[in-house]
């Protein structure tokens, strides 16, 4: 369903299990950028209401999220840590076009929102099925689900907005550029490192 060209390696899990503190950290950051993503695509397309809805929608999921890791965090007795950068997410954006239209920068917003789902929902499917943690396996098949409704959001508003783009197209060959990223990564204890 999520059209990845390369999957993670189940072993990282082993690695996420090493230090579970500051995987939650990372998570917990990450979900804040999907917050701030989906609130800077209502500043910049302010016109377009259904796009609006459902950002709203995403926001509030992601920063709901963002609180569910971070009582996790307290409740296991760590400490929220400082924002991490995501060289995964620095790497994306070097595939997104600068200036063109305002219908294919869109298009590329929305792409790029929807790659970072869909690597999120199959890392958080890999956590759900491989660490020993119970508790953790529920919690990220839970959040496995929401990412994976969120990545079809994003796709879903690329088509109906893109109508001047083949955005099928578009959408292969960022996954073939993501393929090719993702490699280097699957090595950190991070979500997406």
């Amino acid at each position: 369903m999520l059209g990845l060209k390369m999957a993670t390696d189940p072993r990282w899990a082993n690695l996420v299990e090493k230090n579970i503190e500051e995987v939650l950290t990372d998570h917990a950051w990450c979900e804040q950028k999907a917050a701030t993503n989906a609130i800077t695509l209502m500043v910049k397309y302010p016109h377009y209401p259904e796009l609006v809805k459902e950002m709203i929608k995403i926001c509030q999921e992601e920063i709901e999220h963002f609180g569910m890791v971070h009582d996790i965090i307290l409740q296991r007795g760590y400490e929220l840590g400082p924002e991490r950068k995501d060289p995964y997410v620095h790497d994306l954006l070097k595939y997104i076009r600068r200036g063109g239209s305002k219908e294919q920068q869109l298009v590329d917003h929305l792409l790029f929102a929807a790659m970072i789902e869909a690597r999120s929902c199959e890392r958080f499917r890999i956590l759900s099925q491989e660490i020993a943690d119970a508790e953790l396996q529920e919690f990220y098949h839970e959040l496995m689900v929401s990412e994976a409704t969120h990545y079809t959001t994003f796709i879903k508003l690329a088509k109906k907005y893109g109508t001047n783009i083949d955005v099928d197209k578009n959408w292969q060959e960022f996954l073939e550029y993501e393929a090719e990223i993702i490699q280097q990564y699957g090595k950190d204890q991070s979500i997406h490192g």
